[in-house]
C-alpha cells in the first residue's frame, strides 16, 4: 500500500471520530488549536524565516514573499481566526427540511460532514490553519498539501495543531499534512476517489487546472475572476464611480477585483472622463474599444484577449455598449462565472441583469469586493466555487457538509 493511501485511510478513520463530537467539543478543540499556535509562535516564525530565506535566494518576487511571510501580528491573526471559526454556528446536524408524508413517515434533511477534504494550495501558510479549522469545525478530516515554498512554515503550524488534537483524545491523522511534495504523490492523492470526498485547490489558474484535469474525486474550483461592472443609463454616476474605484483599486490582486468596465453609450460621454481621471490618479492603465478611445485620450486599444483577461493588476478593460442586453451579451461571452455588478437606478434593469446571468455572485449597486465569505456573512471562507456542484460562490462551513435524508417511521412498509 502506498504511503499516501495509508495517510488517507488514517485520515478517514479519524474523520469518523471527529464527526461524532458535539458542537461544544469541536469548538473547544479549535480554541485549543489557537492556543497552541500562540504557544509555538517562536518555533513557527523561525520556520517561516527559513522559507523566506530560501525563497529570497531563489529570486522569488516581492508579492510572493509577502504572501509567504509571517510575523508576530500575522500569526496572532491566524490564531484569532481559529477562535472566530470556533464561535461560528455549527452546520452539522442542522435540519433543513422536515415534513410528514401521507403514510405517516417523517422525512427530514439533515446536514452531515462531507468526510475527508483534500486542500491543495500554494504559498500562504495561513491556509494550513484556516483550512484545518473550517474542515474540523464541520466534522471533516483534512489532508493538506501545501507548496514547497512554505513547507517549513506549514510543517510547524501543522505540528502545533496536531498536538492539540492528540491532547483532546482525537487521532491526529484528522489533520494530515503531506510532506512528500513530489507531483506523483499529489497525482496519486487525486485518484483516491474511495477515500477523498472533495478536493479544493487554492492558488493560481495553473494549479487549479492541473488538479481539475487529473482528479478522479470531485473538485471545487474557480479558474479565474473576470469580474464586470456595467454602468446602466439610469445609474447614479457618483455611485458607479465609487463602485469602480473600490472594485479595481482597493485590492487589484484579489479574484473579486474588477477587470472589465462596461458603460451604456448614453452616459459614457459623462462617465468615462470622470472614471479615467479617477483611475489614472491611482495608477490604473486603461484598455478600451474605439468608442472609449474617442471619449478618453491615451487609452490603449483593447483586444479580445483583454476582455477575457484576469489581470490581477492595475489594468482595466473598458467597452461602451448600446444597451443592457448588449452588456449582458458581452458578459455571457467573457464571464468566468465569478462576480458581476450592475450600477443602475432602475429596478427592472437590475432584475433583468440578475436573471440573465448565471455567475456565482450578482450584485446591484454594491462593490464586487463584497464577493467574499466573510463579507457575505459566512464568517469564514475556505474557497470560492464557480463549479455548479453542491456549493456555488464563496464557501463557508455549510459547503463542507451535505444534506442527507433521515426517515422516521412506525413500521410502515411500502407493500
Amino acid at each position: 500500500m502506498s504511503d499516501i493511501r495509508t495517510l488517507a485511510l488514517q485520515c478517514r478513520d479519524a474523520a469518523q471520530q471527529l464527526g461524532q463530537l458535539s458542537t461544544q467539543a469541536r469548538s473547544a478543540l479549535l480554541m485549543s488549536m489557537a492556543d497552541a499556535l500562540d504557544a509555538d509562535a517562536g518555533v513557527i516564525l523561525a520556520a517561516n524565516e527559513v522559507d523566506l530565506q530560501i525563497a529570497h535566494d531563489k529570486g522569488v518576487g516581492t508579492a510572493m514573499l509577502d504572501r509567504l511571510a509571517l510575523n508576530p501580528s500575522r500569526l496572532a491573526g491566524v490564531a484569532n481566526a481559529l477562535r472566530e471559526v470556533a464561535g461560528l454556528p455549527d452546520p452539522v446536524g442542522e435540519i433543513t427540511r422536515d415534513y410528514v408524508r401521507p403514510n405517516g413517515i417523517r422525512v427530514q434533511k439533515v446536514r452531515v460532514p462531507l468526510g475527508v477534504i483534500a486542500m491543495i494550495y500554494e504559498a500562504r501558510p495561513n491556509v494550513t490553519a484556516d483550512a484545518a479549522a473550517l474542515c474540523i469545525k464541520a466534522g471533516n478530516g483534512v489532508i493538506l498539501r501545501g507548496g514547497s515554498e512554505a513547507i517549513h512554515s506549514n510543517t510547524a503550524i501543522a505540528a502545533s495543531l496536531k498536538r492539540a488534537l492528540r491532547e483532546a483524545g482525537i487521532a491526529d491523522a484528522a489533520l494530515t499534512l503531506v510532506e512528500d511534495l513530489r507531483r506523483e504523490t499529489m497525482l496519486e492523492l487525486l485518484q483516491l476517489n474511495d477515500l477523498i470526498d472533495l478536493a479544493i485547490p487554492r492558488g493560481g489558474e495553473g494549479l487549479i487546472r492541473f488538479v481539475a484535469e487529473h482528479a478522479r474525486v470531485p473538485v471545487i474550483k474557480h479558474y479565474k475572476g473576470v469580474c464586470h461592472l456595467f454602468v446602466d443609463d439610469s445609474a447614479d454616476l457618483q455611485l458607479a464611480l465609487d463602485l469602480l474605484v473600490d472594485g479595481k483599486v482597493s485590492r487589484p490582486a484579489a479574484c473579486n477585483s474588477l477587470e472589465t468596465l462596461l458603460v451604456h453609450a448614453d452616459v459614457a460621454p459623462r462617465f468615462l472622463p470622470l472614471a479615467a481621471a479617477a483611475l489614472r490618479q491611482r495608477g490604473v492603465e486603461l484598455r478600451g474599444d474605439a468608442a472609449t478611445q474617442a471619449l478618453v485620450a491615451d487609452v490603449l486599444p483593447a483586444t479580445q484577449d483583454d476582455y477575457a483577461a484576469e489581470y490581477l493588476d492595475l489594468i482595466l478593460a473598458v467597452r461602451v455598449v448600446d444597451s443592457l442586453p448588449a452588456a449582458i451579451a458581452h458578459i455571457q461571452q467573457y464571464t468566468s462565472d465569478h462576480t458581476e455588478v450592475i450600477a443602475t437606478g432602475t429596478a427592472a434593469h437590475a432584475e433583468q441583469f440578475m436573471h440573465a446571468l448565471r455567475s456565482a455572485v450578482v450584485m446591484v449597486n454594491a462593490s464586487s469586493r463584497f464577493s467574499d465569505g466573510g463579507e457575505l456573512g459566512l464568517g469564514a471562507e475556505i474557497g470560492i466555487s464557480t463549479t455548479r456542484l453542491h456549493s456555488y460562490g464563496p464557501m463557508g462551513l455549510e459547503a463542507l457538509t451535505v444534506e442527507r435524508f433521515v426517515v422516521r417511521g412506525e413500521g410502515q412498509v411500502r407493500g
